[in-house]
């Protein structure tokens, strides 16, 4: 991809955009507009946006992510994950402009074992899964140049994510029953964040590409590893890790169906970059550092 100066960051207060400004700032003058400044639910507004600031570069970080609110907000959900991307893929490919956009492992079926590739079979299990697939494939169908980063289980130091929710927890309750059969990768938003400048300065090819750390776990582990590292570092929690209880996914219904599988195979990514990503556990050490150290 071309070296930018006008770059549109959108969903810049989430926890990958807030890291993408902090990554970015060096390929160019960033545009992150609020809400307020920027209805991204209005195609119009939108559109006007395009035609009078022309960015250079569309970093779309805006997503609708309350999976299971999106079951009844459908209209909402396909308009922020399916209808805005592909609005944003279609000024690209018109202006020559470049798009990198974020996906999610719940495009997949989420059976099996085995780590899902960029050119496994989709088979989402929810609103939320369908309609960011048909973000993707919308994007991939613009003809535009474009970077998709399909990851899983993003969680950072800011903003509500599972490692701030179990540390509330532990510091409250004894004990707690976590889901054990979900199996995937942490993905820390500055990791994300920190591949997408690497991939815009070393100008990897178009396409889609998985991004996440190595290695795999269960959200009970998850937690498990959240508790141990934090008490490691001097927190007080209440939790008893030995009543910390890892349950089946049927144990904890919601109104979305979860995928059991959300591994993701990282080769394609690593090949690009020339990189090995780094492990989740040490990614964990350096966002709980983040958001323990005062």
């Amino acid at each position: 991809m071309t070296s930018t100066k006008r770059i549109l960051l959108t969903g810049a207060s989430g926890q990958v955009g807030f890291e993408l400004q902090r990554q970015l700032c060096l390929h160019g003058e960033i545009e992150a507009p609020t809400s307020q400044q920027l209805d991204l639910a209005d195609p119009v507004a939108v559109e006007n946006w395009l035609v009078e600031r022309k960015p250079d570069l569309i970093v779309n970080a805006a997503a609708y992510t309350a999976v299971d609110k999106a079951e009844d907000e459908t209209d909402r959900a396909r308009r922020l994950n399916a209808e805005l991307p592909a609005q944003l893929a279609a000024y690209c490919a018109e202006q020559g402009a470049d798009l990198v956009h974020y996906s999610s492992d719940y495009v997949y079926p989420g059976s099996g074992t085995t780590a899902w590739s960029e050119t496994s079979a989709n088979g989402p299990l929810s609103t939320y899964g369908q309609t960011k697939l048909d973000g993707d494939q919308a994007i991939m169908a613009s003809g535009c140049q474009h970077l998709i980063f399909r990851t899983s289980w993003v969680y950072s130091a800011r903003g509500n994510n599972f490692m701030k929710t179990m540390l509330r927890l532990g510091r409250e309750r004894e004990a707690l029953s976590i889901v054990a059969d979900q199996i995937g990768a942490p993905t820390p938003a500055r990791l994300i964040a920190q591949v997408t400048a690497m991939g815009l300065s070393q100008e990897i090819p178009s396409g889609l590409y998985h991004l996440a750390p190595r290695g795999e776990t269960s959200w009970h582990g998850f937690a498990e590893a959240i508790f141990k590292m934090a008490e490691a570092r001097g927190e007080t929690l209440a939790i008893d890790q030995a009543r910390l209880a890892g349950i089946p996914t049927t144990d904890y219904p919601t109104p979305a169906t979860r995928p059991l599988n959300s591994r993701l195979d990282l080769s394609k990514l690593e090949k690009a970059l020339q990189v090995k990503l780094p492990d989740w556990q040490s990614q964990l050490e350096l966002t709980l550092a983040e958001y323990l150290e005062p």
